[in-house]
């Protein structure tokens, strides 16, 4: 792609616009960059860019530029991006923009939940592997930094959200993995399948000779790609996790009780989905192994804290939704303490109580949906409802026998007492640590 003499317009002016107007200069663009913002948005916008602050949609439909690239966090559906548009020659995103710049092989990642996991998996086994693997896009830095790296890595491992994917053209993914989907995003989609097809669009340009590492049973549409499955329920998939080891073609790759601090089948799912991917472009089994040695997840995501008097306490502070709460539990081996709350949503959590009839000995409820939490939970187990985060740690500790697991797992979102889910999960851990 020639942008010598182009205009590019930048629309939105976060750390994914600034770097694709980076980008598009050092490609010889004329740049301009919009948003809605006021200028002190525009810190750290590369000199020669033209800003414009408080930019309207009729003064998008003024515009006339040769390539629009749209910031993930705008709604691509909205009016605002439709009046930008409009005598734009073409319109794609900063991954779609970094893509054609970049020279190497892009492992793309994208699922409902359990991305970044994934993502930093593929990092770090392919970074063992030398050959490079930074975790970008979605996660990490944003793809066009590292393009314009002086040296960029010989693999990326490249975290997709829909927002990025609705916006592709080219990008095209050597090896592309699906790891789940469920309804989400509804503030920005018109219709599920308009989510779900804009999922989809990972797997669009690629040919007979890449790979697609997909979760048996997602019932995804004919593929091109060789497909490669994983699952923790069908032992015919190439591979195979009952949650503790890692099976593939007849041997252990993996002992994630031993080896990691991964717990949970959705946290093998996420890393068998990375080392079929990272096989697929020849990493061997010792170098993965040795890759993953001493492996801990991400933060709030079912961080293991710690083991006390034989209880295991995860942190799942970032499950801000009912299938994040609903894949957390279906993924624990050992009987649950289930910490669950937060802010009212107005969602139906009665998909919930089935799994609590299998998973949970029990459930502590907190915060502002405490009471009517417990009481639909309690037709499932005992249910005790308690004011804050403190006091459920310690009422889920009186309730969790040796051998059991105290999850805190929310299903909705912390802003009724935290400012995010990152305090919450910060909070929880340092109530875990105080336990005695």
């Amino acid at each position: 792609m020639d942008l010598t003499g182009k205009h590019v317009a930048i629309l939105g002016v976060g750390r994914s616009g600034r770097a694709a107007a980076a980008l598009a200069l050092r490609e010889g663009a004329r740049v301009s960059a919009w948003d809605s913002a006021g200028e002190e948005k525009f810190s750290g916008m590369p000199a020669g860019v033209e800003i414009h602050p408080n930019a309207t949609e009729a003064e998008g439909r003024e515009l006339v530029s040769d390539l629009l690239v749209v910031s993930p966090g705008i709604d691509t559906y909205g009016s605002y991006v439709a009046a930008f548009s409009k005598h734009a020659g073409e319109v794609i995103g900063e991954v779609e923009l970094a893509a054609r710049f970049y020279q190497g092989r892009i492992i793309g990642i994208t699922g409902t939940n359990g991305k970044t996991t994934t993502t930093e998996l593929v990092e770090r086994i392919l970074s063992h592997a030398a050959l490079g693997g930074t975790a970008c896009g979605n996660y990490g830095t944003p793809f066009a930094e590292v393009v314009l790296q002086a040296n960029p890595p010989a693999v990326v491992s490249l975290e997709l959200s829909s927002f990025q994917l609705e916006t592709i053209r080219t990008l095209h993914p050597v090896v592309a993995i699906w790891l789940n989907f469920a309804p989400d995003h509804m503030d920005r989609y018109p219709t599920v399948e308009a989510y779900r097809a804009a999922k989809l669009r990972i797997f669009e340009n690629q040919t007979s000779a890449d790979t697609a590492v997909v979760r048996t049973g997602e019932n995804l549409p004919a593929l091109a790609a060789k497909v490669v499955t994983f699952s923790t329920t069908d032992r015919d998939a190439d591979w195979y996790s009952e949650g503790h080891t890692i099976e593939h073609g007849g041997e252990t790759w993996l002992d994630m009780d031993r080896d990691t601090s991964l717990r949970g089948l959705h946290n093998a799912e996420n890393t068998m989905a990375a080392l079929a991917a990272c096989q697929a472009l020849g990493v061997s089994l010792l170098a993965t192994r040795e890759a993953l040695h001493g492996y801990a997840p991400p933060p709030h995501r079912c961080e293991l804290i710690r083991t006390l008097d034989g209880v295991e306490y995860l942190n799942d502070s970032k499950a801000t939704n009912l299938h994040a709460l609903e894949s957390a539990l279906r993924s624990q081996t050992r009987p649950v303490v289930l910490i669950a709350g937060g802010k009212e949503k107005g969602l139906d959590y009665a998909s919930v109580v089935p799994l609590l009839t299998e998973k949970a000995l029990a459930v502590v409820t907190f915060g502002q949906i405490a009471r009517p939490l417990a009481a639909l939970f309690s037709q499932a187990v005992a249910c005790e409802s308690v004011s804050d985060l403190s006091a459920a740690v310690a009422t889920a500790r009186s309730l969790a026998p040796r051998g059991s697991t105290v999850l805190l797992s929310p299903g909705t979102s912390s802003f009724d007492q935290f400012t995010g889910y990152e305090q919450r999960g910060n909070a929880f851990r340092d109530l875990v640590h105080q336990l005695r």
